[in-house]
């Protein structure tokens, strides 16, 4: 019988808070206990649905002393469900460890020590703020491709992409990096089909353990192993016309992805426990933040499978590649949240808009998104500051392509030669000196001349900073 209060998740590996966490909260939440990622996916999976509230630690075993395990958790919990809202408990608190999290999407950082009374006032006051949410009517969105929202030509052509393989029968692969928005993709793909009134049923395979990833997928018989106390079918059973749609395909364990290859061939699977054939004619769509031809090439994904998936591929672009669109999401978000919560939306001071503008948003639309949330909970009716907006951002995380790097050390090499060729005088010192300030200059640009901010990009401390730029000048 499912519980009358909300499920609220634990994540800690010290017993002495969880229990006593345990003990004051339990009266407002039905309360699950995990000490490691490895045991939420047990308890995720022992649930009827995800949890709506999340309060975990960053510094969890096996790696307790850094924050690494903590940041992937909150990537898990939101792949296995968007709708959690993470709170971070942690004694790793400096606001590099607080940006971070907040940009992977956790809404609330608490620092330990922190008294049971106001984790539970943070917890009720993120759950409060969800239920107007979900309570509120849904506006309706100006454009016709299922909310993906954008002006530039990255997103006109994702959108032509989406309609123009809708209506085949043919499996897509998604490619984009986390939180660039290829579950919306998957549901615009199912909603333009012809297929759209059929069902959509979407399974993340790093949210679940592997050993079950089989029978969730194909169904069981009854007795088939431990706990299968009745027969039960499976998600290609259950989507039956519509569409299936399998994030982080390239988690899938090599002994299943020779199963999926064989239902993609002709429909057939069957029940774990079963010998009896069935067959689905549901379309595959499946998605990735991982590059699955070098993990063909490493062994790690079948190459027959990989050709299988990706009859059709789309691109979804890192929001660092759609510059005009982020005023277009900024005011998407902030109209749809300021009129669910129903308060008057936060502005931005010049300086501010400025800043929201050059801001590379490593997180991609859902950080931005998680950001908007943010700012509307706490600047509701005000216009908030440059200052105020910088606290938001993850400024002490580069994200790949905000500074060029050589994408290939064979071309730089050819480069290299081309340059030498011909050259009666080079000096390798001053090449190398001229490309330190461009990175330099790019990195105070990005920071609009943060030199904190700069050092923390560069990997540099700030002092060594400024002993450089000092040399320029001197040059």
């Amino acid at each position: 019988m499912k519980s009358a209060k909300p499920a609220l998740l634990i994540v800690d590996d010290d017993p002495l808070i969880t229990d006593t966490l345990h003990f004051v909260l339990s009266d407002d939440f039905d309360v699950f206990v995990a000490e490691s990622r490895q045991q939420v996916k047990s308890v995720l999976t022992q649930l009827d649905e995800a949890p709506p509230l999340a309060l975990i630690d960053l510094g969890l075993p096996p790696t307790q002393h850094k924050p690494d395990e903590g940041f992937a958790l909150i990537t898990d919990l939101l792949n296995h469900s968007k709708k959690t809202r993470i709170l971070v408990l942690s004694g790793q608190n400096d606001e590099a460890n607080a940006r971070h999290a907040r940009a992977l999407g956790a809404i609330d950082f608490i620092a330990k020590p922190a008294e049971p009374e106001q984790i539970k006032r943070a917890l009720q006051s993120a759950l409060r703020f969800e239920q107007e949410v979900a309570s509120a009517p849904r506006p309706e969105t100006a454009d016709d491709s299922s909310g993906i929202i954008g002006t530039s030509f990255a997103v006109d052509r994702l959108r032509n992409q989406i309609k123009l393989y809708a209506d085949a029968p043919f499996p897509v692969l998604i490619e984009g990096e986390s939180g660039s928005g290829k579950e919306l993709v998957a549901k615009s793909l199912h909603q333009w089909a012809k297929r759209g009134g059929k069902p959509y049923l979407a399974l993340n395979c790093a949210a679940i353990s592997p050993s079950l990833v089989e029978p969730t997928l194909f169904g069981y018989a009854k007795g088939a192993f431990t706990g299968a106390t009745q027969a039960h079918s499976g998600y290609f059973e259950d989507a039956r016309d519509g569409t299936l749609f399998l994030d982080e395909i390239g988690e899938l364990p090599l002994e299943l992805q020779a199963k999926l290859l064989r239902v993609l061939e002709n429909g057939e699977f069957q029940r774990v426990g079963e010998t009896s054939s069935r067959f689905s004619n549901a379309r595959i769509v499946t998605a990735t933040n991982r590059d699955l031809r070098k993990e063909v090439r490493e062994g790690r994904f079948r190459g027959d499978l990989y050709h299988r998936l990706s009859v059709f591929s789309v691109h979804v672009p890192p929001l660092r590649d759609q510059p005009e669109d982020k005023l277009a999401l900024l005011e998407h978000f902030r109209k749809q949240f300021s009129g669910e919560a129903g308060v008057p939306a936060f502005t931005f001071a010049p300086e501010a808009q400025r800043l929201w503008e050059d801001y590379h948003f490593p997180g991609n639309v859902r950080e931005l998104r998680n950001i908007v949330i943010r700012l509307t909970t706490k600047y509701a009716g005000r216009t908030v500051s440059a200052r105020e907006l910088e606290d938001e951002f993850d400024l002490d995380v580069v994200s790949p392509g905000s500074i060029p790097m050589p994408s290939d050390a064979n071309a730089l090499q050819e480069y290299a030669k081309f340059h030498l060729r011909g050259v009666h005088s080079f000096n390798l010192d001053q090449v190398m000196k001229q490309w330190e300030k461009s990175y330099v200059e790019a990195a105070l640009g990005m920071t609009h001349g943060n030199l904190s901010q700069a050092a923390k990009i560069l990997g540099v401390n700030r002092t060594t900073l400024y002993s450089r730029m000092q040399t320029y000048q001197s040059d």
